[in-house]
């Protein structure tokens, strides 16, 4: 899941970002309206995390206007306005939950996973495909009854795989939802993260495979790996 967060504070973005990259989300972080703007011009982000008291403006400005042009967007604000009054404006604005600094991390996490959960939202609790199962809360995957560990990175892209089986996931989809702007990434990343998960699906007797539509992207499905 990629994540947006709007925070101009540089020593709380960095703090949320490592947090939240712990609980295996990928992160995007900006410090202003305006590269908020930009980003959301030009990542499909699954949920944004924004802050009200920017440099350039009120973060609400931000939030009514992806209202405005009916961008479902979640959005949690997180800010120091702790008033009723002001969590009223929130929530009013279009805001999905809203939460008061100083927080701890684990909670965030928790809403953040929430809203992902709601009706209309991309994740679910549980993912299950053949024999494979994949807890998202607890980011646990099992093949049959055994604990399948892999890397953050295979996980991710097993995830991306299991929300969509059956269907096409194009590789371009995968590296939006997998890497930040700030990750150094080369140009076979990907296609290495698929062929070590692959190799393990096959050596752990998962009864998917990972196949491969040269030039449009990968889907799980029955049958021998491609």
């Amino acid at each position: 899941m990629r994540i947006l967060l709007v925070e101009d504070n540089l020593r709380l973005a960095t703090y949320v970002c490592h947090g939240l990259e712990k609980e295996d989300f990928t992160v995007d972080g900006v410090g202003s309206l305006a590269d908020a703007e930009a980003a959301l011009g030009t990542v499909p982000y699954d949920l944004m995390i924004l802050d009200l008291g920017l440099p350039d403006g009120d973060g609400l400005d931000l939030l009514k206007s992806l209202r405005r042009a009916d961008n479902p967007l979640p959005v949690l604000v997180l800010t120091a306005r702790d008033g009723v009054d002001d969590r009223v404006k929130g929530l009013n604005a279009g805001a999905d939950d809203y939460l008061l600094k100083p927080f701890a991390v684990e909670e965030l996490t928790a809403r953040l996973r929430a809203l992902l959960r709601r009706p209309g939202g991309v994740m679910g609790l549980s993912l299950s495909v053949g024999n494979i199962t994949f807890d998202t809360t607890a980011r646990e995957v099992r093949i049959g009854k055994e604990l399948f560990k892999i890397s953050r990175k295979e996980m991710g892209v097993l995830e991306q795989l299991m929300r969509r089986a059956g269907k096409v996931v194009p590789k371009d989809v995968l590296e939006s939802k997998l890497y930040g702007f700030d990750d150094e990434v080369s140009h076979n990343s990907l296609e290495a993260h698929i062929s070590r998960l692959r190799k393990r699906l096959v050596q752990d007797g998962a009864s998917v495979a990972i196949h491969t539509l040269r030039g449009v992207g990968y889907l799980l499905a029955d049958g021998k790996d491609t």
